[in-house]
């Protein structure tokens, strides 16, 4: 069972004996109680509904960054993250990253920095910042790897070996798309790490800009 139809759901098919729950608030700066609530409504309702599938939540790393880490979107996903602990019979919670793939959400990182630099439109950039990304099929390889291994009943931190500075991203756009970015930068920014050494699973793309460049080619050239 798929719930959800975003950039993540769509990665999966449907199984009897798994429940990929891939729905709910997406945006880290949402303050909307409601859309909160609509989603621990819809986690406890498919939660009795399929009470011995594996379920699968795929819950987020910024609550590794110390900028949002009281927000109320990270406090809502770590709620749910327990609610999941402690309803569920066997579970998965993957703590994903910032995941890229094809369409999805227009105000993801990635998505908004190719959209503003094929316009031409002027970015403002922080220096100092970095995101980490991972791409959405390695997303549903690591998934389907935990799966298979009957190694569940924890959290899983499903993020790339390392960071990306944002101005190492545009510089890697202006090579993949032979365009020119007009850049204001800022010396701001915070960098968060995220661990993965306990991460099962090996990246077919080790080095970091060669797998930067394969992201921007495969999904946005």
């Amino acid at each position: 069972m798929i719930i959800g139809k975003g950039l993540i759901a769509k990665q999966f098919q449907n199984h009897d004996d798994v429940v990929y729950f891939a729905s709910g608030v997406s945006n880290s700066s949402e303050t909307d109680k409601n859309q909160f609530l609509r989603e621990e409504n819809l986690v406890r309702e498919t939660l009795n509904k399929y009470p011995k599938q594996l379920f699968i939540y795929f819950s987020t790393c910024s609550i590794y960054d110390s900028s949002k880490y009281n927000s109320l979107y990270v406090l809502h996903k770590l709620h749910m993250e327990e609610l999941i602990k402690e309803n569920a019979e066997n579970y998965l919670i993957l703590r994903v990253s910032n995941a890229v793939g094809e369409g999805g959400n227009p105000n993801l990182l990635m998505n908004y920095l190719a959209r503003q630099i094929k316009s031409n439109a002027t970015i403002t950039i922080h220096n100092n910042a970095t995101r980490n990304l991972v791409d959405v099929e390695d997303v549903r390889d690591i998934t389907l790897q935990y799966i298979a291994s009957n190694n569940w009943n924890k959290i899983v931190n499903v993020a790339y070996i390392e960071n990306f500075f944002i101005p190492e991203i545009i510089q890697s756009f202006e090579e993949n798309l032979n365009l020119k970015t007009n850049i204001i930068s800022e010396d701001k920014g915070e960098h968060y790490s995220i661990d993965v050494h306990e991460l099962d699973y090996e990246f077919t793309i080790q080095d970091k800009y060669e797998y930067l460049a394969n992201l921007i080619k495969k999904y946005y050239r």
